[in-house]
């Protein structure tokens, strides 16, 4: 190891693969990650003299409710600007105990998973809480949906910053101050898109997402398949140079498999989940294909369900999925998040 690239560390992750791994890293690819989270700051124009609160930690007993954690800067900002405090609060909290710990920070910036926005949007909006001073939101770790960032402007008037990275990679793209779509990190890592042949894609098209970081020498990763699929972009006018991706779709463990073995994308349209909420007091939902021919439709709701409105919500499924699946519905207090605290609104457990 070069002695300037400084100390190696560890770290135990689930992996952008979503296989659980111990990486390493070297202080030098610390300083990368550190780096590209200024920029993204810089590139959104945010005040770091304001508040920030981070709604994300998931580990049992750190965080609690009702006073969350507080701390005096924001993390590794403070090493190159002074900034103002932030905020913790553990996502498996209640959302009606997040609401009102937020409602009591009143902070300048969130900072959270997509689908536990949506959740906190809509309480926001049914009970008429504000918080005024809030600018924008950074989303990271799940896929944006075109629906979250909707609900956030019309609950908060708060626009979403979504960026993209792992923790075993650092930094992939950021999104673009200008628009919604991402530019990839190219001074920390190189990325490529490639299609079924393995060639790369061009704008338009999707493939998979294959990712070597630039200056981790002390664990390598060449090509390293991340498990994600992406579109690519054409060049933006923003005038940045770096390359475009224009959404990160999901993983392969996201697409719904027919009993004739074709694979397709379960996109979750914004009018399609409209009418979804509009057919039962439904809270939350997330759909996971057991077998071939069954689905099981989880739901967190206001009240039980009339047989009407079962019997409407699998026709439901069945007309966006395509297929006459066998559908259960399982009625939860809340449905279960990862070790990470994400939360996928559709998964397949089909091999």
């Amino acid at each position: 190891m070069p002695a300037d690239h400084g100390t190696i560390s560890d770290i135990h992750t689930s992996g952008s693969t979503g296989k659980p791994i111990r990486a390493l890293r070297t202080r030098l690819a610390l300083r990368f990650w550190s780096a590209f989270t200024l920029r993204e700051h810089l590139w959104h124009k945010r005040d770091l003299r304001g508040k920030l609160a981070v709604i994300r930690n998931s580990a049992p007993g750190q965080d609690q409710y009702p006073q969350g954690s507080r701390f005096r800067y924001w993390g590794s900002s403070r090493r190159a600007f002074d900034t103002g405090p932030s905020v913790s609060l553990n996502i498996n909290c209640t959302a009606e105990q997040q609401m009102d710990w937020l409602h009591r920070e009143n902070p300048d910036y969130l900072l959270s998973h997509p689908t536990n926005l949506m959740r906190l949007a809509r309480l926001s909006l049914e009970n008429g809480i504000e918080l005024p001073k809030l600018k924008d939101i950074q989303t990271l770790s799940e896929i944006l949906r075109p629906e979250v960032r909707e609900i956030c402007l019309e609950a908060w008037g708060a626009p979403i910053k979504d960026n993209y990275s792992g923790r075993e990679v650092g930094y992939i793209a950021l999104q673009c101050p200008e628009h919604e779509h991402y530019h990839v990190q190219s001074e920390g890592v190189l990325v490529e898109v490639l299609d079924d042949d393995g060639r790369p894609c061009g704008p338009g098209e999707v493939g998979r997402v294959l990712v070597t970081p630039l200056h981790n020498f002390a664990m390598p990763f060449l090509r390293y398949e991340v498990g994600d699929f992406a579109e690519v972009g054409e060049a933006c006018a923003c005038g940045r140079g770096l390359p475009v991706i224009n959404r990160i779709i999901g993983r392969e463990q996201n697409m719904l498999t027919l009993p004739s073995g074709e694979k397709r994308w379960t996109l979750l349209s914004e009018g399609g989940i409209r009418k979804l909420l509009k057919l039962a007091p439904i809270r939350e939902y997330q759909f996971v294909q057991k077998s071939l021919d069954r689905i099981e439709v989880r739901l967190v709701v206001d009240r039980n369900l009339s047989p009407q409105e079962e019997s409407d919500v699998r026709d439901w499924t069945t007309a966006k999925f395509g297929h006459p699946f066998d559908i259960d519905l399982a009625v939860m207090d809340g449905l279960p998040r990862g070790r990470t605290g994400k939360l996928q609104d559709f998964m397949s457990e089909v091999d």
